[in-house]
């Protein structure tokens, strides 16, 4: 590398996020730890010692090569002095000197911290300020409870977050039984002569990672991750008091709608995880212009588009800090799908597109969608997500972190590179669109299994019962289907 020319292209840059100027006319500048501890924390980013900065112009301190080398000195001391800083997380490599004008400067790159080696600190204690993050030009103080949570999540490949157990939940109270059903049905599905298949619900609830052992205490109960995938509101309230999840369809430019459609907690159903994404899965794939097939009675997705919408809604569900203040939202717009997760990225951005590299925050919860092909490796999740997109010339999906209170968001465009391919649909043709592909799934259901209940098939279809009783009545005029027996006793003929 030529570091000369590597200083000036910084200097056209400019002080920023990821790029810091100090003076060290007079020694090592004590900021410096702060900037270093801010850009661990954050996305990492440079320092370059012995350059002031103000007002968008630069000074060279013109150090000599003997005061270069004596700040060498002093960060090595410093990067290995725990009263100093908590971790040094840079190499030989990192550290570079360069010829400026009237001198020598210093140039040291800070790496993103591994979730493993965060918070980032000061001095040996963590809390009461010391530790920062990078904001625009400065390095702003962490409060005490972001310190908690993410020494807490430094240890989670050993302790799982949604491994937490609940001894006084049961079956039936606090855990949904209708969705544990619904749940066996799609395993049995995907998984032909199973051996769980055969089990009693707690039983099965178990091999799943539902239900468990609290390695401490010894105790049993269901696990924070059974809670979030099949929890009655009670369940989730008890166990995560600002659990939220909610997804929201602004398709109308019209000031005075708000909302054109929305799925959120309101009591009419049990709002866990299962329930939420089969909800949200049938509303957003209306997004994509393609079809979808099924096999039997289960939906499949077989186009990369969809397979990347489904892994984009459970990676937003599985890689949430549940518990904090802020919520799972999902948007839909004309142009773009929005994914917001509660959290922090336990790898970097980098990373996540480069593959191969699965740190999941609940990895029980990403077990059990796996158990029914909602997912499918792990780290093979941006793949997925990035193939679906560029197969229909959309551009790369956009993620980025945001900080007070934490949150991650995934931006899918739905504008093509050539144009919007939907900038003329109408709300009319959605609806219409909507409408045939929920016929087609009751006409796939019927033909294979006659006398499914109008809740069973509300439960496939992911629709309310009287949706399907309005289904049913609109299909029974147009001469698609009819009833032959009783409503009790009796089963559905398609009509060919």
């Amino acid at each position: 590398m030529d570091v000369n020319s590597y200083i000036h292209t910084l200097c056209k840059k400019g002080e920023g996020t990821e790029i810091e100027f100090k003076s060290a006319k007079g020694g090592f500048p004590g900021s410096f730890w702060e900037t270093y501890s801010a850009f661990a924390n954050t996305d990492g980013g440079i320092i370059v010692l012995g350059i002031s900065e103000k007002n968008g112009k630069f000074y060279p301190d013109g150090l000599s090569e003997e005061q270069i080398a004596k700040l060498k000195k002093l960060l090595w001391d410093g990067l290995n002095n725990k009263n100093t800083v908590s971790t040094c997380i840079i190499s030989e490599s990192d550290v570079l000197q360069a010829n400026v004008e009237n001198g020598f400067a210093l140039v040291v790159k800070v790496p993103r911290a591994e979730y493993t080696q965060r918070p980032v600190y000061l001095t040996l204690n963590p809390f009461g300020g010391h530790m920062f993050r990078r904001r625009h030009e400065g390095d702003y103080k962490v409060g005490d409870d972001v310190v908690r949570r993410i020494m807490g999540e430094s240890q989670i490949a050993d302790h799982p977050l949604d491994n937490y157990v609940f001894p006084s939940f049961i079956l039936g109270e606090e855990i949904d039984q209708d969705t544990v059903s619904q749940y066996r049905r799609l395993f049995d599905a995907k998984n032909q002569e199973h051996p769980w298949s055969e089990l009693d619900d707690l039983s099965f609830l178990k091999k799943i990672g539902a239900y468990g052992k609290d390695s401490d205490s010894g105790k049993e109960g269901f696990t924070l991750a059974g809670v979030l995938m099949f929890g009655t509101q009670k369940g989730l309230d008890d166990a995560i008091p600002y659990y939220y999840v909610d997804y929201r369809e602004k398709m109308s430019d019209d000031p005075e709608i708000r909302w054109t459609d929305r799925v959120y907690i309101d009591g009419y159903w049990e709002p866990n995880l299962f329930q939420f994404y089969n909800r949200v899965y049938l509303k957003i794939r209306q997004a994509l212009p393609v079809p979808f097939k099924l096999d039997g009675i289960v939906r499949v997705d077989y186009t990369p588009a969809h397979k990347a919408l489904r892994e984009a809604i459970i990676n937003c569900l599985v890689h949430a800090r549940y518990g904090m203040m802020n919520n799972i939202v999902i948007e839909r717009y004309p142009d773009k799908l929005v994914f917001v997760n509660p959290g922090t990225m336990l790898i970097s951005v980098e990373q996540f597109f480069a593959g191969g590299t699965s740190i999941c925050r609940n990895f029980g919860l990403q077990k059990m969608f796996s158990f029914i092909g909602y997912v499918e490796r792990a780290g093979s999740g941006a793949d997925t997500i990035t193939k679906g997109w560029k197969e229909n010339n959309w551009p790369k999906p956009q993620i980025r972190e945001i900080y007070d209170p934490d949150r991650v968001e995934m931006v899918l465009s739905l504008h093509g590179l050539e144009g919007d391919l939907r900038k003329d649909d109408t709300t009319q043709k959605t609806t219409q669109k909507t409408t045939q592909k929920t016929r087609e799934v009751i006409l796939a259901a019927l033909e294979k299994s006659p006398d499914l209940t109008n809740k069973e098939l509300a439960d496939i279809c992911g629709i309310s019962i009287d949706g399907i009783k309005y289904q049913i009545k609109q299909m029974r005029s147009l001469g698609l289907i009819r009833r032959v027996g009783p409503d009790k006793g009796g089963h559905w003929e398609v009509i060919k």
